[in-house]
């Protein structure tokens, strides 16, 4: 059975008309409505598959925006700005812009685990809308919308040092062991999972961060150790 919802403001604000308004609404349709007693229902929504397929698109929209921008930047440092445009962070911050949490469809159940509050709800469901306007519209489209709401912060002077390297040059530069990640707690449901990593480096007190991955808690471990070392 199809879920309706008013999409005329989102489409506003994300600069697009939906031709076809049902990819919109299977962008905006959370995995978990698809969960009953743990088990995925039969006829689950595209979301899932949009998300894939906007993460995709995004990449790519991305990565041919930044060879444009920077024509004498090595494929390093590309490689670098590419990871910062695409990450949770600013996917997050494109959500937020688009209050995107006034329009993802969830199930009840999950509101007490504050998926609406949930990094991954936000970045997941931009990458689902990504892919919806492209097959909506195709890769002008898509593209479109990206340079829109990513404009403001690709045009950086310099690229962003990935916090992992950082912290494992630190670390070679002074002749210690390499930094350590370690999984403290793995939490939640299937859709949304709390990942708990340890970070440990010789001379610096440990520290702990949460992330919808592991990928993501390391990189945030990481930042926080790097700060600890700036106030030594």
């Amino acid at each position: 059975m199809a879920i309706y919802f008013k999409t005329s403001e989102l489409e506003a604000r994300a600069g697009y008309s939906f031709t076809d308004i049902s990819l919109l609404e299977s962008a905006l349709t959370h995995p978990s409505l698809s969960y009953g007693s743990g088990k995925k229902k039969k006829n689950v929504s595209a979301y899932e598959r949009l998300e894939f397929l906007g993460d995709r698109v995004l990449g790519l929209v991305v990565a041919a925006w930044l060879y444009e921008l920077f024509p004498r930047e090595a494929e390093g440092d590309l490689a670098k700005r590419h990871a910062s445009l695409v990450n949770r962070d600013a996917l997050r911050r494109v959500g937020e812009e688009l209050e995107i949490e006034k329009f993802l469809q969830l199930a009840q159940s999950s509101e007490p685990q504050n998926i609406r509050q949930n990094l991954g709800a936000f970045s997941d469901s931009i990458e689902a809308v990504i892919g919806a306007i492209y097959l909506d519209g195709g890769l002008v489209s898509a593209q479109h919308f990206i340079k829109k709401f990513w404009d403001k912060v690709i045009h950086t002077e310099a690229a962003p040092a990935d916090p992992k390297s950082a912290l494992q040059e630190w670390s070679q530069g002074r002749g210690l062991p390499l930094p350590i990640y370690r999984v403290v707690e793995k939490a939640g449901p299937p859709h949304a999972p709390i990942f708990k990593i340890e970070a440990v480096v010789q001379g610096v007190d440990s520290v702990i961060c949460e992330g919808t991955s592991k990928r993501e808690a390391e990189k945030g471990a990481a930042e926080m150790l790097l700060k600890e070392i700036e106030k030594k």
